[in-house]
């Protein structure tokens, strides 16, 4: 059976320099799925420090940057989440894609904008400090869980619950999306994949990709579809640093830039 080819796909939250990233099943997905757009809708990167990209997340960077190159015709979208900012130069360079605080298409007579979500998060809004904050006792946490993280997966799961995040979002997005004229809204942020409707505004969620079911969404002629990806979570390997520092070599000699001191101290 041939594999359908859709106009775009979307993931988002994938937080390469987590413990929790699934970023080799990520690649994984892509492999097997045709499509002419690919928007990486935030939170790609879990914080500045590229010390804990593992090789896995260099591969992941590495097979972004060969789908941008023009002879595969796939056009490669970077939406700017919150833990993004502050890479946006650097990642424009390195992936050689450029990167945006929303994006906003037309297909088949239908207006769509992807936007990340956070702007929508009243509590990291009014609290930036204790988010950031709490943003690294979660990466200490994931160091202290054992292997399979379920510890951290569970407390992830509580915090976007307690904040209430999916329905502060979506509402605040679909409201964001009438104002600019679009029929269709695409998140990432809450790490909770979602469909909803009001008023004739489609909101779609895309998840995340550092719990055990990982989700994605495509867009085609016919309909908008989240997708789950379910295949088991083999995101921790154990390696050692020296097969990152490996994996990081070898993506700045594809990109063709040197390992200059501009990008090793970045976060460090």
């Amino acid at each position: 059976m041939e594999t359908p080819c859709y106009d775009t796909l979307i993931l988002s939250d994938l937080h390469l320099g987590s413990e929790l990233s699934r970023a080799r099943d990520a690649v994984r997905m892509l492999k097997t799925v045709s499509f002419r757009r690919l928007i990486l809708l935030g939170d790609i990167f879990c914080d500045l420090n590229f010390r804990r990209l593992k090789k896995e997340h260099w591969h992941f960077l590495s097979y972004i940057r060969k789908l941008s190159n023009p002879k595969r015709n796939v056009e490669v979208v970077w939406v700017e989440g919150n833990h993004d900012q502050g890479l946006t130069d650097v990642m424009s360079h390195l992936v050689g894609i450029e990167v945006y605080q929303e994006y906003i298409w037309e297909y088949c007579g239908r207006r769509y904008v992807a936007i990340h979500g956070h702007q929508f998060d009243r509590s990291l809004i009014n609290n930036f400090v204790f988010g950031n904050l709490g943003t690294w006792l979660f990466l200490l946490l994931q160091k202290l869980d054992f292997k399979r993280k379920r510890f951290s997966r569970l407390i992830d799961r509580l915090n976007t619950s307690w904040l209430r995040l999916s329905p502060q979002v979506a509402a605040g997005a679909m409201a964001y999306a009438r104002l600019h004229g679009a029929h269709t809204v695409f998140c990432g942020h809450t790490h909770e994949a979602l469909a909803a409707e009001q008023d004739g505004i489609r909101y779609y969620n895309s998840g995340c990709w550092v719990s055990p079911t990982a989700h994605f969404i495509t867009v085609d002629e016919n309909e908008v579809q989240i997708h789950e990806y379910c295949r088991a979570d083999d995101s921790d390997s154990g390696e050692e640093r020296s097969d990152a520092d490996s994996a990081f070599a070898e993506f700045i000699s594809e990109s063709g830039l040197l390992a200059d001191a501009a990008y090793e101290s970045v976060g460090s």
